[in-house]
């Protein structure tokens, strides 16, 4: 638990109220610790991001970084169009293969990670899945690993009723730090209605990364 009622409060823009009535009435995730509330930032991350409510003010970037990290330099050339699969773990395995790591035998693991964590905890949003929000894929890589994947056929991912999904976005991470980074920078990206008019099309790879560059 790292963030305070009173962090999480200023990092969302709105009341300690207010936060105290998400998580009372809303089922906002958090601990009470010597009569204090605290949360951690992946839940909360993942909670503002179901609600719409943006939520990029939960990453700072690590000391001496410079620079925010840049989603649409991390996409390029990891969109992916008709991505196959007639169930969960036939998507999940053809996105595992769309990813750039070294081995065959890592992305048999990325695979079974996203099906494990999809079990648990994926986040979808409007028929936006991300599979791992709450509990990372954490490899050894140089940089992040962003892919974003137009599935070929919709596929429910949760309960019958709930909206199917047709888009997955997939991070890889050298550090759960680097991870929030980027989440919120998706997080940001899925609250730009421009952008999200672009995924519903679904708009061409060109037009997806010159939006998010324009956006910041």
């Amino acid at each position: 638990m790292d963030l305070s009622l009173s962090d999480a409060a200023r990092m969302l823009g709105v009341s300690e109220s207010e936060v105290s009535r998400w998580i009372k009435d809303e089922g906002l995730s958090a601990f009470m610790i010597n009569s204090r509330y605290w949360l951690n930032r992946v839940d909360l991350l993942e909670w503002a991001n179901r609600r719409k409510i943006p939520a990029a003010a939960l990453y700072q970037p690590p000391e001496g970084r410079g620079s925010p990290f840049q989603l649409d330099l991390f996409l390029e050339g990891h969109i992916h169009y008709d991505v196959p699969g007639n169930g969960k773990k036939d998507v999940m395995a053809a996105i595992a293969e769309r990813l750039p790591l070294p081995s065959a035998r890592e992305k048999a693991l990325a695979a079974q990670a996203l099906w494990d964590r999809e079990a648990t905890s994926a986040t979808i949003i409007d028929g936006i899945a991300i599979p791992h929000a709450r509990s990372p894929l954490i490899f050894g890589v140089d940089r992040p690993i962003v892919t974003l994947c137009f599935l070929k056929n919709a596929v429910s991912f949760k309960e019958a009723d709930a909206a199917p999904v047709q888009i997955v976005w997939t991070l890889v991470s050298p550090t759960i730090r680097v991870h929030l980074a980027i989440l919120a920078k998706v997080a940001a990206a899925l609250h730009d209605a421009e952008f999200r008019r672009l995924l519903d099309k679904p708009a061409a790879a060109p037009e997806l990364i010159a939006r998010l560059r324009q956006a910041g």
